[in-house]
């Protein structure tokens, strides 16, 4: 595993973005484990999460792109923070575009979008937090596709929770790889997260001992791809 992968997880662990327990996810699933993006609240939190994103999509899809697209609302923040960290760590200047959740009717950035306009020949990298059965792309992807006649690179999300998408058997990442035609990647997987935690002091604390490993187990022999 990269040395920049186990640095992002216990980055989430240090922020207390990741999170083991017993949550009630969105889905309505009881997970023993979560990941709540929303909890990068400091300058220095938001800079390293950029600059994380940043290596991880230069590592991934190379420098070729112009647009980085940040679903409303946590995409926002994410998508700003990895285009000014694209700028100092790679020297290279990209936009950040985002969606609103309803369209500005007055003023000069009047429309349904927030940042840069996408334009005919934009070449757009998607970025969300988290992807679990990946439901959130099928808002998203028309409405990219729709402003102008932009190519979608990749989507890069900050973790892939190996579980089945809406079509209840491959990886919600999969699903969105063969349905729309392009890469799908995250910076670290859950599989990443339990090798580098199980049975592993961090901070004094093995966060994933075996009770907790067992439960995580269980819940992928109901829920992982």
């Amino acid at each position: 595993m990269e040395a920049y992968k186990q640095e992002f997880i216990e980055f989430m662990v240090d922020c207390q973005v990741l999170k083991f327990g017993e949550f009630t996810l969105k889905s309505g699933r009881k997970s023993p484990f979560f990941m709540n993006a929303g909890g990068y609240v400091t300058g220095s939190q938001l800079m390293g999460l950029g600059e994380y994103y940043a290596k991880a999509i230069h590592n991934t899809y190379g420098d070729d792109f112009d647009v980085l697209f940040g679903p409303a609302y946590k995409g926002i923040p994410i998508s700003v923070v990895t285009a000014i960290a694209y700028s100092k760590l790679y020297g290279k200047e990209v936009r950040y575009c985002s969606d609103r959740k309803e369209e500005k009717d007055h003023g000069a950035d009047k429309g349904s979008f927030l940042g840069s306009k996408l334009k005919d020949g934009d070449r757009v990298i998607m970025i969300e937090d988290v992807t679990t059965s990946g439901k959130s792309m099928e808002e998203t992807v028309p409405k990219v596709k729709g402003a102008a006649d932009v190519e979608i690179v990749g989507l890069m999300v900050s973790l892939d929770r190996c579980e089945k998408g809406l079509g209840g058997e491959k990886r919600a990442l999969e699903e969105v790889q063969e349905k729309y035609g392009f890469a799908a990647n995250a910076i670290v997987s859950m599989t990443d997260v339990i090798e580098h935690l199980y049975n592993k002091p961090y901070n004094g604390q093995v966060l994933i001992n075996d009770e907790l490993k067992a439960a995580i187990d269980a819940y992928y022999e109901q829920y992982g791809a």
